[in-house]
């Protein structure tokens, strides 16, 4: 049987997990219809997703449709919680983006279609919500086309939308002249047979705009838009053949065993379960298997554990067995996902059997809003930064580190992720917490080259010197013969260093250099690695503070809508505001304003732009880099003493 393993993307609210739960009915899968009002539907199975009505855990189930299973992926729609789109991404053949016909085109939606063209992944579009008072059809068609993508294919068109009875109807090439005509000037970009005979006004061939259509969704070239209701089932048959015709097939099995983790959860006994997409080879329980890892800073790591459980999804089983374990021993085979349990120390995004593929690619920027956590009982701080580290293994994007109070930072995207976690460390691990103002977090990046050296016996039972200078990323050499040292002494001395650079000259992470090591000696028997983990971060601040560094400040890219006769006071505000407007452009509604936005200036410009626009001002952005800070550069509290002086740091490290 074919495999599709089909992600559903959205918009917070666009319908996303009322969709799915529309598809498993439709399939045979349940019988009765979820809620997620009422917190009854098959993918949110949190505590925390049922009583806040989101889906905060990329959710997986599976149904059949024609001669395929489909492994449905229902992620979050909330952009707090991207990172589980993210891993998502990297597992789908193909993506349903579902829009809600009231809301129309989103901030969120926006950002994700820019990813999913970039990607090529096949994607159906899908627009929700029909049935609603206030759904819109052909001009929102329009604005798909115009702020989503040109390539898109309406299959049909909408009657009576906005009431209860909101039906949609497939066209017919072969008796809707003008629809095929609308269908063969999309599809003529890319196929030369079609734009020819539209040239030479010629009615387009129905059977060839049918083969077009099926070889160019199948390529992500071109995006077929249909109209639903989850809530009425209106167009969800028409969606269902649109998967089984127009979406392409997992590929064909690799040699070698691979499988990607994308999601971990602990199910109701408490046991750590991760999720596994297979592109070749076979899995099986009781096998003992290698995982990779690309770390932050390029390098891929290994660990080996052993498989112990091993449930293949399977749709034949969905209805009977609501969790979709097989009850004969399973393995996993290329397309197929299994929930398999015993990969101690696996995380999110980390390969099993092999490192091919693991390229590391991030589609969405890591968080930048950070803020310190403490327990409401002292005595509970170390239960709480360890919650913390279990927490970041489903999400790796949640770093953590001891703030210099005691308490430990995380990393977030917002509120509302700030919100869930709290009432995660409350429900799952009995500890009450209490987070601080977030507060954004910069980077330092090094201005010139520095060197230092700590020669052995001056406060210190080992000899490090450093070389640092602006590079790409975060880059470790050596510069020193790899046996002048035991192997974990260099290992102590890397990771040492690795750490560190969370804290430059003024607090904040340092990317973008290479440190080299050039110096290296040690006492022997007396010298430990723990001795170099503590010299290490010293010389390292001291060739740092030589080269200098600059602080640089989170941005984000935008883009604001207003109407024609506030361009002016618009574009001058947000030039107060400390905004590069790199363009303005002409549209329908007034003017589009575009560019570059310090991301702490961004809630004052959407406070104010409805006044400045006379209420019809619409603003929308995505992560946009950083730009260095002008004058005094903020300062984070270090955590580590002060390496930047020698008595300072000794006594540091004395009563640590």
């Amino acid at each position: 049987m074919q495999t599709v393993n089909l992600g559903i993307v959205a918009h917070v609210d666009a319908g996303k997990t009322s969709l799915t739960e529309r598809l498993l009915h439709a399939t045979g899968v349940i019988d009765r219809l979820g809620s997620v009002d009422a917190g009854t539907t098959q993918t949110d199975t949190g505590e925390i997703e049922r009583r806040r009505g989101i889906t905060i855990r990329s959710a997986v189930t599976a149904f059949g449709v024609r001669d395929r299973q489909v492994n449905l992926l229902d992620t979050p729609g909330h952009s707090d919680f991207v990172a589980e789109v993210e891993r998502a991404l990297g597992v789908l053949d193909a993506a349903i983006l579902v829009l809600s016909a009231v809301e129309g085109v989103q901030p969120h939606s926006r950002r994700i279609m820019r990813i999913l063209r970039s990607l090529r992944l096949p994607t159906l579009i899908f627009v929700n919500k029909i049935d609603r008072v206030g759904a819109r059809s052909d001009e929102l068609v329009a604005d798909v086309r115009r702020l989503l993508t040109p390539a898109v294919a309406p299959l049909g068109t909408v009657r009576a939308p906005g009431t209860p009875g909101a039906a949609f109807q497939l066209s017919d090439p072969r008796y809707d002249r003008s629809g095929a005509l609308r269908l063969a000037e999309v599809l003529a970009e890319h196929d030369d047979e079609l734009l020819a005979a539209l040239v030479d006004d010629l009615p387009p061939d129905p059977d060839r705009i049918d083969r077009a259509l099926r070889v160019q969704a199948a390529a992500g070239q071109v995006h077929p838009l249909l109209f639903g209701s989850a809530m009425s089932g209106a167009g969800v048959p028409e969606l269902l053949d649109a998967i089984a015709a127009l979406l392409p097939a997992s590929p064909p099995a690799e040699p070698e065993p691979r499988a990607r983790v994308f999601a971990i959860e602990r199910d109701s006994a408490g046991e750590r379960v991760a999720y596994l997409r297979s592109y070749g080879g076979r899995l099986r329980a009781r096998q003992r298997v290698v995982a990779y890892r690309r770390e932050p800073d390029g390098r891929i790591t290994a660990t080996r554990a052993r498989i112990t459980r091993l449930d293949v999804l399977d749709a034949a089983t969905e209805h009977a067995d609501p969790t979709g374990r097989n009850q004969e021993p399973a393995a996993l085979t290329a397309g197929y996902i299994a929930r398999v349990a015993g990969l101690t120390g696996v995380r999110l995004g980390d390969q099993v059997g092999s490192s091919t593929g693991l390229d590391g690619r991030s589609y969405f920027p890591a968080p930048t809003l950070e803020a310190v956590v403490r327990p409401r009982d002292p005595a509970r701080t170390l239960a709480l930064h360890a919650a913390l580290l279990d927490i970041a293994d489903a999400d790796p994007l949640i770093r953590t580190r001891v703030a210099p109070d005691g308490g430990t930072s995380v990393l977030l995207y917002g509120e509302v992720q700030r919100e869930v976690l709290a009432a995660t460390l409350a429900e799952t691990y009995g500890i009450e917490a209490e987070f601080g103002p977030g507060r954004l977090l910069h980077v330092e990046r090094p201005t010139g080259t520095g060197a230092a050296v700590e020669i052995i016996g001056h406060g210190f039972f080992g000899t490090v010197g450093f070389r640092v200078e602006p590079d790409s990323g975060v880059v470790y050499r050596l510069a020193v013969g790899l046996g002048a040292l035991p192997l974990s002494f260099h290992k102590a001395i890397e990771e040492a260093t690795r750490a560190a650079l969370d804290q430059g000259c003024h607090g904040w992470p340092v990317t973008d250099i290479r440190v080299t090591l050039t110096h290296s000696g040690y006492w022997s028997p007396i010298t430990t690695a723990g001795h170099f983990r503590d010299l290490a971060p010293y010389v390292l601040m001291q060739a740092l503070a030589e080269a200098g560094t600059r602080v640089f400040e989170p941005c984000r890219r935008f883009e604001a809508e207003v109407p024609a006769d506030r361009l002016g006071p618009v574009t001058s505000y947000l030039g107060r505001l400390g905004a590069r407007v790199d363009s303005t452009d002409e549209i329908a509604a007034g003017w589009r304003i575009g560019g570059v936005l310090p991301a702490r200036a961004e809630p004052e410009a959407q406070r104010r732009l409805p006044d400045l626009s006379s209420g019809e001002g619409l603003w929308s952005s995505v992560p946009g880099g950083d730009r260095p800070v002008s004058g005094d550069p903020p300062r984070r509290t270090r955590a580590d003493g002060n390496p930047f002086d020698r008595v300072e740091y000794l006594r540091f490290l004395a009563q640590r």
